[in-house]
């Protein structure tokens, strides 16, 4: 007999009063019983501000058992392309080039810290041995003493709330004294720690040469691009997060972050903040415009239509590389031609997972994320200078834990490397398995196109 889900928070309060731990249990039972939730739910809200008890219920379903299934019709758009397409055009003449390596989030957990100049060992000439390099990072910094705080729980209040120490984040950021060149900071976990939690942040980002990413300074900085010169190629990054996990600002303080409802559950997607960053690249003459967005659904492999619909506007107004994270999952690579320009292809990374999640070793769907790395080649094509992606190459790579002088500590693998006969210890069952349920999840999401390159 079908077990019917409840469809609002009202039909939920109608149940007996209990505390919010025993309604969830019950509600997830019966989720795991009819397996619903195992496809996307339609009108679900993933905006702290928006959530209902049914839409957290859902969100605790989610992380345990990942959305494997898409909206009808998303799979054939997204997988159209393959990134064989990818090439520069006949007649381009080629008068310099930049790499770019780019991951998800980095997200902090209790002793990380000893994992520093160990963590991006094995992925260094990815993320670091390029022109510029980016990811996001998850969590504001203070250099107060505080206790750890879970990311998953039954509380939503407390379940959203993620700090970072400074030593963490020295773990985080960089490897052998390089740092990465920007870190996104547009997130909803921007203001976790107040003002003090962005200050501090910035602080830091100063002191080890890292641009920041959709966190303006001053109020007359909001709504404009953040510009990086490297290797003769002006890049323009436009940035924006779809919520602040609830937290509200002064008015004299919403130039803190750029915040636009890009996935509401009410209201259709703001992109006047983007464009108007668009627009201020094309006025400061960017070769390259990369959209950072802090967008989705947490736990589902694949976008949702409106969120392709956005990608899809946003490449047709300027924008050359969508770099999108906060999923906690990996999500397709989309390689799109758009009509503004039929000799360039645009590259839609819709989540790019993480590269760090809160805890040690987490479930297999958790541990895997996604770098790319990016030639781009500036030139003359028809008379006009023009800046297009040369290739690409998406890398997955994964969390693995072991001991290192009595010392626990973790580092990113990448996913190709580990799967040759000599890398995999056939005596270690559980770490087989574990790898085995990894490649899955790739092979599911980006098609086998990241092997055999």
């Amino acid at each position: 007999m079908r077990n019917e889900l409840p469809s609002s928070a009202e039909k939920m309060s109608q149940t007996a009063e209990s505390s919010f731990e025993s309604k969830a249990k019950e509600v997830l039972e019966k989720a795991r019983m009819s397996r619903e939730w195992d496809s996307p739910l339609a009108d679900a809200a993933t905006d702290a501000e928006e959530m209902t008890f049914v839409d957290w219920a859902y969100w605790l379903y989610k992380a345990e058992r990942p959305v494997l299934k898409a909206e009808k019709n998303v799979c054939e758009i997204l997988f159209m392309h393959d990134k064989s397409i990818v090439h520069l055009p006949d007649g381009f003449e080629e008068r310099t080039s930049l790499t770019i390596g780019a991951a998800g989030d980095l997200m902090p957990s209790d002793g990380i810290e000893c994992s520093r100049n160990i963590i991006f060992e094995k992925v260094a000439d990815v993320l670091f041995e390029v022109d510029l390099s980016f990811a996001n990072l998850e969590a504001p910094v203070t250099e107060q003493a505080f206790k750890s705080c879970a990311i998953a729980g039954w509380d939503p209040e407390n379940c959203t709330l993620l700090r970072s120490s400074v030593a963490q984040f020295s773990a985080l950021a960089g490897h052998n004294g390089n740092y990465f060149t920007a870190l996104n900071f547009a997130n909803n976990h921007a203001l976790d720690l107040g003002v003090e939690g962005i200050e501090t942040t910035r602080k830091l980002f100063a002191q080890n040469r890292i641009t920041a990413i959709g966190i303006p300074k001053a109020p007359e900085e909001y709504a404009r691009a953040t510009v990086i010169a490297k290797a003769g190629v002006k890049i323009g990054f436009v940035s924006a997060t779809f919520g602040l996990n609830g937290r509200r600002v002064p008015p004299s303080e919403n130039y803190r972050v750029h915040r636009a409802k890009l996935v509401s559950k009410f209201a259709e997607p703001e992109l006047g903040l983007l464009k108007k960053q668009i627009e201020d690249c094309e006025r400061r003459n960017c070769d390259f415009i990369i959209a950072s967005m802090h967008w989705g659904f947490e736990f589902e492999y694949f976008p949702r239509h409106h969120q392709i619909e956005t990608a899809h506007h946003l490449v047709e107004c300027g924008v050359d590389l969508i770099l999108g994270h906060h999923p906690h999952v990996i999500q397709p690579v989309e390689y799109y031609r758009p009509k503004r320009d039929p000799d360039r292809i645009a590259v839609i990374a819709y989540s790019l997972g993480g590269l760090t999640y809160d805890g040690w070793e987490p479930a297999p769907h958790l541990s895997l994320g996604l770098a790319l790395k990016i030639k781009l080649s500036k030139g003359i094509m028809d008379g006009n200078d023009r800046t297009y992606i040369e290739c690409i190459k998406p890398v997955p790579v994964f969390q693995k834990v072991f001991h290192q002088n009595h010392t626990k500590v973790m580092r990113l693998e990448k996913l190709e490397e580990q799967l040759t006969e000599t890398a995999l210890d056939r005596s270690d069952e559980a770490f087989l398995k574990r790898v085995k349920q990894i490649e899955g999840y790739a092979d599911m999401v980006l098609k086998n196109r990241y092997l055999n390159e």
